[in-house]
C-alpha cells in the first residue's frame, strides 16, 4: 500500500526544487492526526469536494444564468476545467499536482449567485461595512461558514490552501488586503491555477457565446488569435463541419496558452535563477505568465469578449435585473433579520446583520436567490 510516508518521500525525491512539498506545510489552524494514505493537500481537496460550498457552485451563473440552458458552463464545470488545466501545466513542469487541483477547485467558493454582477452588487451594499470580494469570501467560507466538525468552525484547511485561494489574482480578481504573508508571491502551483483560470474563461465563454449566438463567426473574424486558430485548425481538418471546426480552434487556443505558458515559464525560472520555494515567494514578479506575444494576442481577445458578450445587451439585462435581486433581498433581510433562517440570524448577532445577510446571499445559486425573491416580493408566493 502507497502510504502517505511514501507518497512524501517521493515529493521529496521526484517533484522540481520549487514545488511546494506536502510535508513542509505550515500546518492546519486546529491540529488534527495525519492520515495515513493520503496527505494534508489531498484532504484538503476532499474537504472542498464534500462542502456544502462546492456543490452549490453547480447553480452558480458563469457568464449564462443557470435557467438559460443546461448546456452552458456554470461555476462547477468552469473549476473543473480550470483543475484540469491546472493539473496538465503542475504535471509537466514538475509541481505538487495535488496542491493546484485544491486550489483549483476552491479558488471560486467565495462568488455569489448570478457571477460578478452579484458580487459588484454586494460589494456596493456593504462598502461602508468592509466591502465584498469573492476571494476574501472564499477563505471565509471554508475557515468559519462551513460547519462540518464538531470542534471548530470552517474545513480546517492547510495554510497554503487558504493562502494561495486569498491571493488568487486575474483580470477579474483582485486580492484584498490580507494578512496571508502580503509581502511575498503566491506558491508557483497557486500562480499556475491564476493562468488556468484565464485560459478556462477565456475559451469556454467564448465557446457558450457562440452558442447562445452572442456572438457570430463573422465577429470574430477581427481577432488575430481566433484567425489563426481557425486556419490551423481547417489546414489540419479540411473536410471538417463548422461545429468540429469551432471545437477544435477552440482546442487550439487552450493548447497555445498552456505550451507558451510552460515554456516561457521555465524560461523565467532558469532567468530568475529560482531554487526552492522560497526564491518563488521572494521573486520580484511573478514567475508563471504567458510571453508578451501571447499576452498581446490574449488581450485582444479578452477585449473583444469583454465588448461582445459581457457587454452584450442579452448579458446586460440579466446582470442588471441580478443586481436589483440582490439589492432588494439584502434591504429586505437588513431591515427585517427576522426573516433569516434561524441559524442566520444567530449569525447576525455575532458578525452584525449586514455581514450576515452578506454572507446569506453570497452562498445562494442562482434559482434559490430568484425563489428568495419570490417569496419575499410576490403576494401569492407560498411561504413552504
Amino acid at each position: 500500500m502507497f502510504t502517505r510516508e511514501e507518497i512524501e518521500k517521493y515529493e521529496e525525491q521526484k517533484l522540481a526544487p520549487y514545488a511546494m512539498r506536502s510535508r513542509d506545510s505550515r500546518g492546519r489552524k486546529y491540529p488534527q492526526p495525519e492520515h495515513p494514505y493520503r496527505t494534508i493537500f489531498q484532504r484538503d481537496r476532499d474537504r472542498i469536494i464534500h462542502c456544502t460550498a462546492f456543490r452549490r457552485l453547480e447553480y452558480k451563473t458563469q457568464v449564462f444564468v443557470n435557467h438559460e440552458g443546461d448546456y452552458y458552463r456554470t461555476r462547477l464545470t468552469h473549476t473543473i476545467e480550470v483543475a484540469q488545466i491546472a493539473r496538465t501545466i503542475a504535471r509537466a513542469l514538475n509541481l505538487n499536482e495535488d496542491l493546484a487541483e485544491v486550489v483549483s477547485l476552491g479558488h471560486d467558493l467565495g462568488h455569489t449567485p448570478f457571477g460578478h454582477s452579484g458580487e459588484e452588487a454586494l460589494h456596493e451594499l456593504m462598502k461602508d461595512d468592509g466591502g465584498f470580494e469573492h476571494n476574501s469570501q472564499g477563505v471565509r467560507v471554508v475557515e468559519l461558514l462551513e460547519r462540518r466538525y464538531p470542534d471548530f468552525s470552517g474545513l480546517n484547511l492547510s495554510w497554503e490552501v487558504r493562502e494561495s485561494m486569498r491571493k488568487h489574482h486575474t483580470l477579474y480578481d483582485k486580492p484584498a488586503k490580507h494578512d496571508y504573508d502580503p509581502h511575498l508571491q503566491p506558491l508557483l502551483e497557486a500562480q499556475i491555477v491564476d493562468a488556468a483560470d484565464t485560459i478556462a474563461y477565456d475559451n469556454h465563454d467564448l465557446d457558450d457565446s457562440l452558442i447562445a449566438k452572442l456572438i457570430t463567426d463573422t465577429d470574430l473574424q477581427k481577432v488575430e488569435f481566433w484567425n489563426e486558430a481557425v486556419s490551423a485548425t481547417k489546414k489540419k481538418y479540411p473536410s471538417a463541419s463548422r461545429g468540429i471546426t469551432i471545437t477544435q480552434s477552440i482546442v487550439y487556443l487552450i493548447n497555445s496558452q498552456v505550451s507558451d505558458l510552460l515554456e516561457n515559464t521555465q524560461k523565467r525560472l532558469e532567468d530568475f535563477d529560482i531554487k526552492d520555494t522560497a526564491g518563488v515567494r521572494e521573486c520580484k514578479e511573478k514567475i508563471a505568465c504567458f510571453s508578451g506575444e501571447l499576452l498581446r494576442k490574449k488581450g485582444e481577445l479578452e477585449k473583444f469578449l469583454y465588448k461582445s458578450v459581457y457587454r452584450h445587451h442579452r448579458v446586460v439585462t440579466m446582470s442588471e435585473k441580478a443586481k436589483r435581486f440582490i439589492k432588494e433581498l439584502f434591504n429586505a433581510y437588513v431591515s427585517h433579520p427576522e426573516q433569516l433562517p434561524p441559524k442566520w440570524q444567530l449569525r447576525a448577532e455575532q458578525d452584525g446583520v449586514k455581514r450576515a445577510v452578506c454572507d446569506y446571499i453570497a452562498g445562494m445559486t442562482d434559482r434559490f436567490a430568484q425563489d428568495e425573491y419570490k417569496r419575499l416580493f410576490h403576494p401569492f408566493e407560498n411561504l413552504i
